[in-house]
């Protein structure tokens, strides 16, 4: 059975921005629809408000999430799962479930949406409150002040208990993709990779964020480890071959393997998560068939 198509609230000032996220959602999955950003009149907040209940994830750009922005909508409870779309700076520009995309990247917005959605309802995203330590009870003209919206139950219901945590598209598997895009995708994961490393000693927090959108894209794109390996390997090459033509050291070089390590930790843990924990590792009644003396080797 078809899975319903998702709400995707568009808060892009740009159209060519705009544009690009489009072309890059997949229809069978995902329904973009934009909020008329591109009118300098209308603000994030109040095109939310008003489409509150139609919604179920965001891709916002990151220009828009001001200080006194943000404030608003953790104030009136408008938390949605969301990709923010801009420089990689390692900080929280909207909640901290939020999964960060830069602009040359935006091959991977799918993949990254379905994992912003998957880390709103596994972190429980509808119980964040404003940062002021108001509660539910806070009352302001009578209306609660801060009360999250509680769209995780309705995420739940349509996506059910497995939903995004489980069932990956493989329509959308990296091997089952046309020969174009998986070269577009290959050369948009290379890009963040060389983001990861650029960062990874230098700035980790926004080197971290380039992890968690290379992971998100290998574990929903079904990205082979020896890819990701390879996307390593030739990076550092380039690198390499860079500092001996400008008469540098590049012994340090080795030290990114960490950064390869960390990668596949995160792989791991991504696919151990994936696995809901009522799904039996063996049938029902199933025995083991004892090994006779003769049959063990010592």
């Amino acid at each position: 059975m078809t899975r319903p198509a998702l709400t995707i609230a568009l808060l892009l000032r740009s159209p060519e921005l705009e544009s690009a996220c489009c072309q890059w959602l997949p229809g069978n999955r995902y329904t973009p629809v934009d909020l008329g950003l591109e009118d300098s009149a209308v603000d994030v907040v109040s095109a939310l408000e008003r489409q509150r209940e139609a919604v179920d994830a965001v891709v916002i750009e990151q220009s828009l999430l001001q200080d006194k922005t943000r404030e608003d909508l953790l104030a009136r409870g408008l938390l949605f799962p969301a990709v923010v779309v801009g420089e990689l700076m390692g900080r929280v520009d909207y909640h901290p479930e939020e999964v960060h995309l830069p602009d040359d990247q935006l091959e991977q917005l799918g993949y990254n949406v379905d994992a912003a959605i998957s880390r709103f309802l596994r972190h429980g995203q509808k119980d964040i409150r404003p940062e002021d330590g108001s509660t539910e009870s806070d009352q302001v003209g009578g209306q609660p002040e801060g009360r999250a919206w509680k769209l995780s139950s309705r995420l739940q219901e349509r996506l059910g208990y497995l939903g995004v945590f489980y069932k990956r598209d493989p329509s959308r598997f990296l091997a089952n993709l046309p020969p174009h895009e998986q070269r577009e995708l290959l050369q948009s994961l290379q890009r963040t990779y060389r983001d990861l490393l650029i960062g990874y000693f230098r700035d980790p927090a926004a080197a971290n964020q380039a992890l968690e959108s290379f992971v998100n894209t290998a574990f929903f794109g079904d990205l082979p480890i020896t890819q990701t390996v390879e996307i390593h390997m030739n990076l550092i090459d380039d690198f390499w071959k860079q500092l001996r033509l400008e008469g540098h050291k590049d012994d340090f070089l080795q030290d990114y393997r960490l950064a390869l390590l960390d990668v596949m930790a995160h792989l791991c843990e991504r696919y151990r998560r994936s696995v809901p924990g009522d799904i039996p590792l063996a049938p029902a009644g199933s025995k083991r068939r004892q090994l006779q003396d003769s049959e063990v080797i010592l």
